[in-house]
């Protein structure tokens, strides 16, 4: 499952990171890697972006850099 398919209020595990290049630095840059938890806060209405709480702080990620992420 990818952090995009993730329900809001859920606690996710990041397994692996998909992207390639400058997007899966820039996620990692962000403090999202292998082994972290994620905590899903919102999504917006339109499902674009997510807000998700990572490393004990507040991050806003878009749909497309969210489906790098693979969570289980």
């Amino acid at each position: 499952m990818t952090l995009d398919k993730a329900s809001i209020g859920s606690t996710v595990k990041v397994t692996k990171l998909t992207g390639q290049g400058a997007t899966k630095k820039r996620i990692m840059d962000m403090g999202i890697t292998k082994g972290c938890e994620i905590f899903i806060r919102k999504v917006a209405p339109l499902g674009d972006p997510v807000e998700i709480t990572v490393r004990g702080y507040e991050l806003t990620l878009r749909k497309s850099d969210a489906s790098f992420i693979e969570v289980e």
